[in-house]
């Protein structure tokens, strides 16, 4: 059933209902063929193909897409040389702009290299003889959250969203029961709270999809676009859920499907894109909180990355081990300097042990290295792991270790066996009970 909403839609993130005072949360996600998404995508393909040729190398590359153009931009210290054309292409074909009908395709888009050397004056500050005494690539602050509200410790509309549109692509690569969809997408659940932050249902769920051209007229089109995703696309999505979460389906949800009409331009021919314009998206879909800095096209001497993923594994690991239910981690650096400046830890009230949220931030600071080194290679970030988290979410996926193939007409074929997302690893979980002697 599909329920129009008569006034505007729920756009703010946290709305008392005094009527049975409980409040609603809303978070987005985008596709892979979004134009910051394809930006993103593009910019950790590149550095991806730096480190499987030389791990060592810095990156801080940017991308921006729009009709029929990609350039690329950034800093760049390695002793290998890519192919930055080819891996640009290849990527924009993989994630569906193929025909020239979008005004932007992977064979047929210009590609333009600003890309240049690392300064001297930052790298000087980042390299140390003793690798233990790299320091920050940066200064700034970097945030890992965590909750009991999904099996993946993320937020549930976060959770949501990503599945939506995983699925959305899913149905665009078969092209079967929705064979029209183009690769632009975004998405937007809302979820009504109780007051002790429950999820108590599902409120509202926006989708808006590119597709092809219709010869219907525009209503028509709209209608045929609103039942299929009603038919095919949310039946997907709570049949791949927990019984607990799928249950918050119901037949009151709104439903702003394409809301706006028609959506056939849309991708860079639509919009420009640009790497680390969705950091919200990337990291917890506004629950918790964010330093500021994007991660794609950074190698992991930059801490907005690499301490950012170290802050998530820790919170996670806490949280599963039984700490809190809930718990923001919040970790500081200066650049150059090889300690964090702090370590701040907030259990939202919800701790399970006799200690202050500053008595457990003195123990996670202890028993989490926050080094920068110390968390490459607890985490193994010197290897060619980015693209997988350059879409649908840095955090909440599955750890699993595949086979990568990288081959350049400069240096060769290389294959590598990896480990991804390895912040996500409940790997800790036995130390920290220890240490808070659960």
């Amino acid at each position: 059933m599909l329920k129009q909403f008569a006034g505007k839609p729920v756009q703010s993130l946290l709305v008392r209902n005094y009527n049975n005072m409980s409040y609603l949360f809303t978070s987005e996600s985008v596709s892979e063929g979004h134009p910051d998404k394809i930006a993103d995508q593009i910019s950790d393909a590149l550095l991806d193909n730096f480190l499987a040729f030389d791990p060592e190398s810095k990156v801080a590359c940017e991308t921006l897409v729009t009709t029929g153009q990609v350039v690329l931009a950034g800093e760049v210290k390695s002793h290998t040389y890519v192919d930055l054309q080819q891996i640009t292409r290849e990527v924009i074909n993989e994630i569906g702009y193929t025909k020239g009908e979008y005004q932007f395709s992977g064979d047929s888009c210009g590609v333009i290299s600003l890309i240049h050397e690392q300064s001297q004056d930052i790298n000087q500050g980042v390299d140390r003889g003793e690798k233990e005494e790299q320091g920050a690539g940066d200064q700034g602050m970097m945030f890992g959250y965590a909750s009991r509200e999904t099996d993946n410790y993320m937020p549930l509309g976060l959770e949501l969203a990503h599945r939506l549109l995983r699925e959305l692509a899913a149905l665009r690569r078969e092209a079967r029961e929705i064979p029209y969809l183009r690769p632009d997408a975004k998405a937007q659940v809302t979820i009504e709270y109780d007051d002790d932050h429950n999820p108590l249902r599902i409120v509202t769920i926006v989708i808006s999809t590119q597709h092809d051209p219709f010869d219907a007229d525009d209503a028509v089109m709209l209608r045929r676009i609103q039942e299929d995703i009603l038919k095919y696309l949310i039946p997907r999505v709570r049949q791949s859920l927990p019984d607990r979460i799928a249950k918050l389906f119901n037949d009151d949800i709104t439903y702003h499907i394409n809301p706006t009409g028609k959506f056939v331009i849309g991708g860079p021919h639509g919009d420009t894109g640009l790497t680390g314009r969705k950091i919200i998206v990337d990291t917890y879909g506004g629950k918790g909180a964010h330093g500021g800095g994007a991660f794609s096209g950074k190698d992991p001497s930059k801490v907005d990355r690499s301490a950012a993923y170290a802050a998530r594994h820790a919170a996670k690991n806490l949280v599963a081990a039984g700490v809190a239910d809930e718990i923001l981690v919040q970790v500081s650096y200066a650049i150059g300097v090889v300690e964090p400046t702090s370590v701040m830890v907030n259990t939202y009230g919800t701790a399970k042990v006799a200690l202050s949220d500053g008595e457990i931030a003195a123990r996670v600071a202890k028993l989490f290295d926050m080094r920068p080194f110390a968390i490459e290679e607890r985490l193994k970030l010197r290897n060619p792991i980015y693209k997988e988290t350059a879409a649908y979410g840095h955090l909440g996926k599955e750890p699993r270790t595949v086979t990568k193939v990288f081959e350049s007409p400069y240096n060769g074929r290389v294959e590598k066996e990896v480990e991804l997302f390895t912040w996500e690893k409940l790997d800790a979980v036995d130390q920290v009970r220890e240490a808070f002697e659960l």
